[in-house]
C-alpha cells in the first residue's frame, strides 16, 4: 500500500470511529482492533495489546492508543493523521450539538437518550476488555497478570497502578 492510501485509510477509519466513540475510545476499542489487525493487517494481536498497554501506562488521555497506531503504521505523520481524524469530527459535532443539548436539558427524550447510553457504553467497554484479554491467551503469565490486576482493582482498596506497575516491571524483565 502506498503512503497516500495508508494515510487515507487511517483518516477514514478513525474519523468514522470518532463519531461512534460515545464514552471514549474504550467503547470502540474492539472495532479499532478489528480494523487495525483483521481488516488492514497493520499489526497483530500482540502489537495491538502492547500499544494499548503503553497508551494506558503513559500519562495523558485514553485515546493515545490512536496516535500509537498511526505511528506504528506510518510514523509521525501517521500519528498526526489518526489524531486529527479522530478528534475533528467529534469536536465539530460536540460544538454543533451542545447548544441544542443544553436547550432541551429537561426534555424527556434527552433524559431517555442519556439513560439509554449508559448500558450501551458499559457493554462496549466490556467488549473492549474481552478483546484485549483474548490477545493475551497465548501468554499464560500475561493472562494471570490481567486477571490479577482486574481482581485487585475490583475487590480491594489497593490502587490499580500498583499491580499495573508490578506487571510493567515484570514485562520489562521479560517475564511476559
Amino acid at each position: 500500500m502506498n503512503d497516500d492510501n495508508q494515510y487515507g485509510a487511517l483518516a477514514r477509519e478513525f474519523a468514522i470511529l470518532s463519531v461512534l466513540a460515545f464514552g471514549g475510545i474504550n467503547t470502540v476499542l474492539p472495532e479499532v482492533h478489528r480494523q487495525a489487525v483483521d481488516v488492514h493487517g497493520w499489526m497483530d494481536d500482540r502489537v495491538f495489546a502492547d500499544l494499548f498497554a503503553i497508551a494506558q501506562a503513559a500519562p495523558g488521555p485514553n485515546f493515545m492508543i490512536i496516535a500509537l497506531i498511526g505511528w506504528h503504521v506510518a510514523g509521525l505523520l501517521g500519528a498526526v493523521v489518526t489524531m486529527g481524524a479522530f478528534l475533528a469530527p467529534t469536536v465539530t459535532l460536540a460544538y454543533v450539538v451542545s447548544g441544542a443539548w443544553q436547550r432541551f436539558r429537561e426534555a424527556r427524550w434527552r433524559k431517555a437518550m442519556q439513560a439509554g447510553m449508559i448500558p450501551v457504553t458499559v457493554g462496549l467497554v466490556a467488549a473492549s476488555a474481552y478483546v484485549l484479554f483474548t490477545s493475551t491467551v497465548d501468554r499464560p503469565l500475561l493472562s494471570i497478570a490481567t486477571f490479577g490486576t482486574a481482581a485487585v482493582a475490583l475487590f480491594t482498596k489497593i490502587h490499580p497502578l500498583i499491580p499495573l506497575g508490578v506487571a510493567g516491571v515484570l514485562g520489562y524483565f521479560g517475564w511476559f
